[in-house]
């Protein structure tokens, strides 16, 4: 991090915009971590796709299948890929607080520009909302670098936009990545947007928020490195042009990639979308590799689906 913790939000405001994407990480068959394949996606990501940052070993990054010491590899290899040209935002999210905070000051120290934490899984739920303050404020307390949270289905519960509003008031938190129906977050929104940047990873719903909610940061999955190639880079180009204020553009643009979308979503099996956006990697010449146990790779029925699909979208890659 290059900025005090006093600067923390102010740091943030100005610079924490664009396409951040969210990284898979890339498994070698014996189930090792493929550096050179990550080093090359990262470097493929800023320099042909334009991409601006990049969230590190969190759900796409298979965090749950990997070791406290492999997240900080992971950390580690993304801020020297990075190499000043995008952000890092470093997943610190797990169920045991020493290693949250663990992780959040390896990422502090290696150069990573911030951190995101998700809300965790409460086994009770009694005063839920003062248990969450707690356990954000405790991160808070004991490193400098600019927080997000993440709210999204998987903890059991979704915080609500009155909880966040009031989180956002934390000196270090800065963002949000918000995974939950629109209207929460154009709550929270409207609450909370001088003291806390609010993102959703839904790249169907992006232009709309650009354009409705003045939103400049994507925060963050997978699509913009698989639905864009070096001659095909439709994403920056609607989201530069909504930027621009080019709104009819900008719709024209976005609405030209609905058959990737629906190649990608038709063909994306139930419980395997690790191996499936891995496949369609290497068919964007990216590296994908092996997904780790428990998760599903695919077969070759799927494998094959997933082939036809991608070459009748109409995404060029060359």
């Amino acid at each position: 991090m290059n900025y005090s913790r006093k600067d923390a939000k102010s740091h943030a405001f100005a610079a924490m915009r664009g396409i951040w994407a969210a990284a898979l990480t890339p498994f070698r068959d014996d189930l090792s971590i493929d550096e050179d394949g990550f080093r090359a996606n990262m470097n493929h990501w800023i320099e042909d796709l334009g991409i601006d940052g990049f969230f590190i070993a969190g759900k796409q990054g298979e965090f749950f299948s990997m070791s406290v010491d492999e997240r900080k590899r992971c950390f580690d290899l993304a801020v020297a890929a990075a190499a000043g040209r995008a952000q890092t935002i470093m997943s610190c999210s797990d169920q045991n607080m020493d290693v949250v905070i663990d992780l959040a000051r390896h990422a502090q120290a290696c150069g990573a520009d911030y951190i995101v934490v998700h809300a965790p899984v409460l086994h009770f739920f009694k005063a839920q909302d003062e248990t969450l303050i707690r356990y954000y404020e405790t991160i808070a307390a004991k490193v400098d670098i600019g927080i997000a949270l993440w709210s999204h289905p998987d903890s059991g519960y979704l915080m609500s936009p009155e909880l966040c509003n009031r989180l956002a008031d934390i000196e270090t938190v800065v963002a949000i990545k918000y995974s939950v129906p629109r209207e929460m977050y154009v709550r929270l929104t409207a609450m909370a947007r001088d003291r806390i940047i609010v993102s959703t990873a839904s790249e169907e719903e992006w232009l709309d928020n650009i354009l409705e909610l003045d939103w400049r940061l994507y925060l963050c999955s997978s699509p913009p490195y698989l639905i864009q190639t070096a001659a095909d880079r439709r994403m920056r180009a609607y989201t530069d042009l909504a930027f621009a204020g080019r709104a009819g553009e900008a719709r024209a643009v976005r609405d030209s990639l609905e058959p990737v979308r629906r190649a990608l979503k038709h063909t994306r099996p139930p419980e395997k979308p690790h191996a499936h956006q891995k496949y369609w990697q290497e068919l964007l010449g990216q590296t994908g590799g092996r997904v780790r146990p428990p998760l599903l790779e695919l077969t070759e029925e799927e494998r094959r689906a997933t082939r036809a699909a991608f070459d009748a979208c109409g995404l060029k890659t060359a």
